[in-house]
């Protein structure tokens, strides 16, 4: 079972529940955490109460792609765990040392450390969901999409779903210097997630996601990758823990895992490109890549 969020004709957003056969069913609720916060009243699992309200409701006489979707939550703050994969470790190393694999570096010693690597990515008004432009940094030469799984949790660190995330990087940035963390991350518009959540409820395996990134340039296909999340390191409740660990989480925050395909090293996006990250079960997240505007036009 997935939710998402549409807007429609007058400019409403409109909470809906879509099924496995692509059936959508509008939800009497303003957003995701109302829908989680009415089921625990009735102390029933969200993906019962949202069964609860389909058994009483007639599907909508749409398509997925009919709809004008949103991003299926107004996340207050979106993290991420950093180096999960072996081949995240191996690109970083990469960019950090010119090249020099046989080097060993902080990020050989984070992979191996009990502690995650966490950061703060992106808040509410930086993130953006299905169709929207990323936007290139406008100071970096070496960028590319980050796919990633994304949990969606309460501020008790329970985790409510799946969704999509699109964690974009400026390697170039990151790779010059480590304190550099935060400008090779966050950015204006550099953060996209959905198009769905997938109610955890209704994933029997999280350690069996496939996902597939895609880059399309002029219309054609230019760069594709895939990935398991069997593939990660650490556990997914592992990274929750330390996320909530003496820290204020706010409910609906999301939590990216960690990227396991990575673009070739002479790749970088151009404006203009296309990405498509698919992950099974959850949906594809499409967004168009664009430039960043002028700085005086920004300041306009």
């Amino acid at each position: 079972m997935r939710i998402i969020r549409f807007r429609k004709h007058e400019k409403k957003a409109v909470l809906a529940a879509v099924t496995d056969e692509d059936h959508i069913y509008s939800l009497p609720y303003k957003d995701f955490l109302e829908m989680v916060k009415d089921a625990d009243r009735e102390q029933v699992r969200p993906i019962e109460r949202v069964w609860q309200i389909l058994r009483e409701t007639e599907p909508l006489a749409v398509t997925l792609e009919q709809l004008d979707l949103l991003v299926p939550i107004e996340a207050p703050e979106v993290w991420a765990a950093g180096v999960t994969y072996e081949r995240s470790k191996e690109a970083r190393n990469y960019e950090s040392t010119g090249g020099k694999l046989d080097t060993t570096t902080f990020y050989d010693k984070v992979y191996e450390a009990e502690r995650p690597e966490l950061f703060l990515k992106s808040t509410a008004a930086r993130t953006i969901g299905p169709n929207q432009p990323v936007c290139l940094r406008s100071d970096s030469n070496w960028q590319i999409p980050e796919p990633e799984l994304g949990m969606v949790i309460d501020q008790n660190g329970r985790i409510l779903g799946y969704t999509i995330g699109n964690d974009m990087s400026s390697r170039d940035i990151e790779g010059e210097n480590p304190l550099y963390l935060p400008q090779a991350k966050v950015w204006r518009n550099s953060c996209a997630i959905g198009p769905a959540i997938r109610l955890a409820e209704s994933v029997q395996d999280p350690y069996d996601f496939e996902i597939v990134c895609r880059i399309f340039r002029n219309g054609q296909l230019a760069i594709e990758g895939a990935a398991n999340t069997r593939q990660l390191k650490r556990k997914l409740p592992e990274l929750v823990s330390y996320l909530t660990r003496d820290n204020v989480v706010f409910d609906g925050t999301v939590l990216l895992t960690g990227t396991c395909i990575v673009p070739p090293n002479e790749f970088t996006l151009q404006d203009g490109d296309r990405i498509e990250i698919e992950i099974s079960g959850i949906g594809m997240l499409h967004n168009p890549v664009q430039a960043q505007a002028p700085v005086e036009q920004q300041a306009g």
